[in-house]
């Protein structure tokens, strides 16, 4: 049950952290001046987003290979 629950979260949290990369390229596409920060920032929410989720699925495969041995 707990698994569940953290991976809802990790989830959530990569669904939050994606919105908010949709922000900052929406208003990329607003503020040309600001543009090259603006998708900078989109592209480490991005990253932390797939950082999330490549250590849930790690974790996942580690468990898994743990029960398996």
């Amino acid at each position: 049950m707990t698994g569940q629950i953290n991976g809802h979260a990790i989830f959530e949290n990569v669904r939050r952290y994606r919105g908010i990369a949709s922000l900052y390229r929406q208003t990329a596409a607003f503020r040309p001046g600001q543009r090259g920060s603006l998708l900078e920032q989109a592209n480490e929410w991005e990253a932390r987003a797939l950082s999330e989720l490549e250590a849930y699925f790690a974790a996942r495969a580690d468990h898994a290979a743990v029960l398996a041995a």
